[in-house]
């Protein structure tokens, strides 16, 4: 079907995660490498306002747009659990979703849907390798994707299968010196200073089983940190020894954003409780602005009502 619908269109939108999101973000790319080679007529878009410059290197990264402009295309979308996040009706056009979390919605013509695959992208590469052309380009946007979705191959659902799809990238021709050297030696001097502001809010509570990491408006001022800054941080929390949640809070503008991590303990059930959503082990939702330390207890108390920490 897949095919079908690329050989039915010659407009193409490609809409990646609300929210920056590598793995999402490196699939579309690739996708779009893909179709710019068929010749089709292709458009990539991401709704946040700013992604982070260590990515540029990505093929095609520049073509990234916060807004759709093709009128009646077709849409593939990549980790977008609906279409809400697009702001207008879309509901005549053929749509394929791409994505690994088993809440999606399905509300594409074609659903591609695996909570199987380490990533998003391995999962698309797989899909797409045995039809279409997988050139240097495509694979570094897919590699890319896995590598940072896994956290260099450190999360709980890398296995054999993993290792063998970053090996065929590699051979595809990938420049891994490159890729790393962008991907861990290009932060920013912000990102240092939010990271040692966040640390000294720190606070373990459960045994040491639970840490809170806080970034508020006034850590964003005073360390001219924004948003993007923000990538890697709640790692921090769950790479204590003892730890095994991990949640950040940060205050933006509007409201505020809760992150959930754990290497054992499921946190997607905690997110939906608060209307949020996400993964087994990397969750989060958005809050409307309370006061820091309400949300937090709400969060702890939650915690042990649900006896999440009691599961291990």
């Amino acid at each position: 079907m897949f095919q079908e619908l690329l050989d039915k269109h010659e407009k193409i939108s490609i809409v990646t995660h609300q929210s920056f999101d590598t793995d999402s973000l490196g699939t579309g790319l690739a996708i779009y490498s893909i179709l710019k080679n068929l010749g089709k007529e292709v458009e990539i878009s991401n709704m946040d306002a700013k992604l982070p410059n260590y990515l540029d290197f990505l093929p095609h990264f520049a073509k990234i747009k916060n807004r759709m402009d093709f009128d009646n295309s077709f849409i593939i979308a990549c980790n977008l659990m609906n279409l809400n996040v697009l702001n207008f009706d879309v509901s005549l056009r053929d749509i394929v979703t791409i994505d690994h979390d088993d809440r999606h919605e399905g509300y594409a013509l074609l659903n591609s849907v695996d909570n199987s695959y380490a990533s998003i992208s391995m999962g698309t590469y797989n899909f797409l390798k045995h039809d279409f052309e997988i050139t240097k380009e495509v694979a570094t946007c897919f590699y890319v994707g896995l590598v940072t979705t896994t956290q260099n191959f450190t999360t709980s659902k890398v296995n054999s299968k993993t290792f063998t799809v970053a090996s065929e990238l590699l051979a595809l021709g990938v420049n891994l010196e490159k890729v790393n050297k962008n991907l861990m030696q290009r932060k920013s001097l912000s990102s240092f200073r939010l990271l040692s502001y966040t640390l000294k809010s720190l606070e373990l509570s459960h045994n040491a089983e639970l840490a809170f990491l806080v970034v508020d408006q006034e850590t964003f001022e005073q360390t001219g940190a924004n948003k993007q800054d923000l990538i890697g941080l709640i790692d921090y929390g769950l790479a204590l020894a003892t730890v095994k949640i991990a949640i950040l809070l940060v205050e933006l503008e509007e409201h505020i954003k809760v992150s959930f991590r754990s290497d054992k303990v499921s946190v997607s059930g905690l997110a939906r409780h608060f209307g949020g959503g996400g993964h087994c082990l990397s969750s989060g939702f958005t809050s409307k602005k309370i006061d820091l330390n309400k949300l937090l207890n709400e969060i702890k108390l939650e915690i042990k009502e649900r006896r999440l920490l009691n599961e291990l």
